[in-house]
């Protein structure tokens, strides 16, 4: 297991989850949606291997990590619907899960456009792929006020005021005052929306943040 470089491998959640199979890991994934430690588990296994070959192929280091964690935000999604057992019988005998992982990673590599550098404001130290999976995940849940006004606030970087202005002239009448305290919910719903285990493994309460600041951050990136 190649764990060196992910500090969230040390976590007692995740390491407790050594012993298990790779299919074992893929079957606890699909089982319990609500638990972020498998898919952690799973990055943590084979995170290295994806991001050594995406560096070999992507000259920016910038580029390469936005692309390992496009990559692995890819995975996130197939993941849930993959049956190696099927695979096996019907196409590939010697499919594994990391077989499978490194394919999609060359696919994502053979297909990527990547965006300049200057636009890219991804930090992988700030949010690690599992920690920015299931963000985007309660993100897209968000109501759809708050998630547009959190959004602008983080994508576009716009102020309150003009959060403020944009939304009274598409007919909502919300002062700046009102966007701020709006915000503030927005990360908290975010936060708090998180899975239990994702909160423990990357949202340490040792961290010396203001309340939402963790969700803050991973927004913007």
């Amino acid at each position: 297991m190649q764990t060196a470089q992910f500090p969230e491998s040390n976590h007692p959640l995740v390491k407790s989850l050594f012993h298990h199979s790779d299919r074992e890991l893929l079957t606890l994934f699909q089982n319990y949606p609500d638990r972020g430690r498998y898919f952690t588990g799973i990055y943590c296994r084979y995170g290295a291997i994806l991001k050594t070959l995406i560096e070999h192929s992507v000259r920016s280091p910038v580029q390469a990590d936005y692309l390992f964690a496009k990559t692995w935000q890819h995975i996130f999604y197939e993941l849930r619907g993959l049956n190696l057992r099927e695979a096996d019988s019907a196409e590939a005998e010697n499919l594994t899960l990391q077989n499978w992982l490194i394919n999609i990673a060359a696919v994502s590599i053979n297909e990527a456009e990547l965006p300049p550098v200057e636009s890219i404001h991804y930090s992988l130290e700030v949010s690690p792929p599992p920690l920015w999976c299931y963000m985007g995940q309660v993100l897209d849940q968000l109501e759809p006020l708050l998630r547009s006004i959190v959004l602008m606030a983080e994508t576009f970087h716009w102020s309150e005021t003009r959060i403020a202005a944009y939304l009274q002239a598409e007919g909502e009448a919300i002062s700046p005052l009102e966007i701020k305290s709006l915000l503030q919910e927005g990360y908290k719903h975010l936060e708090m929306s998180l899975p239990e285990d994702i909160r423990g493994i990357y949202l340490d309460e040792d961290f010396d943040r203001s309340v939402g600041e963790e969700a803050k951050e991973t927004v913007q990136s």
